[in-house]
C-alpha cells in the first residue's frame, strides 16, 4: 500500500465491547490489494455458509460477520482441534465506493469483496490546451 493509508483496521480505535454469546471468536485473515478500479478484499472463513454471513457497509466501516455451526459428528471423539465460533472483522473504508456495484462470493471458505471506486474517485486525465 502507499504511505496513507486506503483502509484503517476499525478494531484498533475501538474499545473492546462485551459478547453476549458464550463463543469463541476469530479474527479472520484478510489480504487487500489496492486496484486502479477499486479495492478487493480476500478473507478466510473456513466452515461458514453463505447463510451464515454478513457483509455490510455503513457510511464508511465494513462489517464482516460469520458464524461456523457445530454440526454432529458420528462416532466418539478422539481429538478435537477445529473450534466452532464465529468470525468478526471491521475496517474503515477510506476510498468512496460504489455500493450498487459491490460483489461479494464466498467459495470454498473464502470471501472475495469487490468494492468498485465510484466514478467520481476515479483519476481523470485532463487535456492540457496550449495557446
Amino acid at each position: 500500500m502507499s504511505e496513507t493509508k486506503d483502509v484503517v483496521r476499525k478494531e484498533e480505535a475501538q474499545t473492546a465491547a462485551e459478547q453476549t454469546k458464550n463463543s469463541t471468536v476469530f479474527t479472520p485473515a484478510v489480504d487487500i490489494y489496492q486496484t486502479e478500479d477499486g479495492l478487493v478484499l480476500m478473507a478466510d472463513l473456513p466452515g461458514v455458509a453463505q447463510d451464515d454471513l454478513s457483509v455490510r457497509l455503513e457510511q464508511e466501516i465494513l462489517t464482516i460477520e460469520g458464524e461456523v455451526k457445530e454440526e454432529p459428528m458420528p462416532g466418539s471423539l478422539l481429538l478435537q482441534e477445529y473450534q466452532v465460533g464465529s468470525f468478526y472483522r471491521q475496517f474503515n473504508i477510506t476510498e468512496r465506493i460504489d455500493r450498487e456495484k459491490i460483489e461479494a462470493t464466498l467459495t470454498n471458505g473464502e470471501l472475495k469483496l469487490v468494492l468498485p471506486k465510484a466514478e467520481s474517485a476515479k483519476p481523470h486525465k485532463i487535456a492540457v490546451m496550449s495557446n
